[in-house]
């Protein structure tokens, strides 16, 4: 199906079931309940794990395939932004544009910045990406003010032209739209304590990042792809044979960088408010981990990375002592403090202690990511499986008598 083995069509079916059935997966909790706190599924929420699943994605185009580590993939989730929200003033509030501008504008930069930077390798090529990416900061918070806001950023404004909207007697509002269904439109279910949140910024998003992993599939099984796993495994090696391995490693460092600058494009799209701080090392970090977490050159753990830490962002941030002091409530004064003193330490403005925990267990106990971690596990069960059937076979086998000999 769509050009894909088996195995890849099932895992883009269970991807587009995941991400249709996310209201309803994101929150296994009653509304009214105290355990409502780990509910993940609010529209601001949801929108955050399908598009830092698309910047993941295509992050893990360029170093899982390629090996090459960048660190200033922030940029092009900066540029691209900016692009959209420029294309939505002067435009249309239509999102169909701005995110068209990111892809082609984020596009352009990367090529840009891959040239200069896939000059050198390893470390050397880490540093450059990341120096391009805090020059790439500074002129958007202090440089470029007339174009960027400077420190206050960017937004919509009744003000603005909008030449084409304007044109087609558009009612002049400043909400994104697709074809007048606004972005932040959403409907609620109710059903026996429960909250079902259903938002069409979502669904957008969600439609975007299932086209998204699509190709990265068709990328991941092309001879392309191929290419790109050669380069990693042992880029000298090609040169040696004549193969010139830079046109691959800049093509696959400006799609990624075309990733980037769609996930860009996509948050304008559900929020339109653009600052400088998308562009911060610490959001190219940010993609790395997520990366790494997930599992390195698979093609689900990127998604999944993302959603772990957009998740922890979100939920463990907001769990305040208070809320603490409120579950632990039931146990002895003296033994409750001790246990909301040591809680309060991982969760709130500690959150990233967690995080920083999450990622040495990983690195440590699975070096290929959550997902290693559970193709590990599987191929244990199975093999255990099997060998306790061989055993069972084995002893319900008779053993062979012995003739006397005459």
């Amino acid at each position: 199906m769509f050009g894909l083995n088996r195995g890849d069509t099932l895992l883009l079916l269970l991807v587009a079931i995941l991400t249709a059935l996310a209201p309803f997966l994101l929150n296994p909790f009653p509304e009214g309940s105290s355990l409502a706190q780990f509910n993940g599924g609010y529209p601001d929420l949801m929108q955050r794990f399908v598009i830092f699943g698309i910047f993941a994605i295509g992050f893990n185009i360029l170093f899982g395939l390629t090996g090459y580590l960048s660190f200033g993939h922030a940029a092009f989730l900066g540029v691209g932004s900016y692009a959209a929200i420029w294309m939505m003033k002067l435009l249309t509030m239509n999102v169909i544009p701005a995110i068209i501008l990111s892809v082609i504008v984020a596009g352009l930069f990367s090529l840009l910045v891959g040239y200069i930077s896939l000059r050198r390798s390893g470390i050397y090529f880490s540093i450059l990406t990341l120096a391009f990416a805090q020059m790439s900061y500074a002129l958007a918070y202090s440089v470029l003010t007339p174009i960027t806001g400077g420190e206050t950023g960017l937004q919509p404004k009744l003000s603005d032209p909008r030449v084409l909207d304007t044109m087609l007697g558009a009612d002049g509002t400043s909400r994104a739209n697709l074809f007048g269904l606004e972005m932040g439109q959403s409907w609620q279910m109710d059903w026996n304590g429960w909250v079902f949140t259903f938002n069409t910024g979502y669904y957008v998003a969600a439609f975007v990042m299932l086209i998204a992993f699509y190709l990265s599939i068709r990328i991941f099984r092309s001879p392309f792809g191929l290419m790109l796993r050669a380069v990693k495994t042992n880029q000298n090696r090609l040169n040696y044979t004549g193969v010139n391995t830079k046109p691959y490693t800049l093509a696959a460092f400006v799609i990624s960088g075309m990733y980037a600058g769609l996930a860009g494009g996509l948050l304008v799209a559900m929020d339109t408010q653009v600052g400088p701080e998308r562009m911060f090392w610490t959001a190219s970090g940010e993609v790395v981990l997520m990366t790494i977490l997930g599992g390195v050159g698979t093609l689900i753990g990127p998604v999944l990375g993302a959603g772990l830490i957009k998740y922890m962002e979100n939920i463990l941030s907001k769990i305040n002592e208070g809320l603490l002091e409120k579950w632990f409530a039931f146990m002895p004064e003296t033994a409750g403090d001790i246990v909301v003193t040591v809680l309060a330490l991982f969760t709130g403005k500690g959150w990233h202690l967690t995080l920083g925990l999450i990622f040495m267990l990983v690195v440590i106990f699975l070096p290929g990511g959550l997902v290693g971690g559970l193709i590990q596990g599987g191929r244990r069960m199975f093999r255990t499986g099997d060998r306790s059937a061989d055993r069972k076979v084995k002893s319900n086998q008779t053993p062979p008598t012995s003739t006397p000999v005459e």
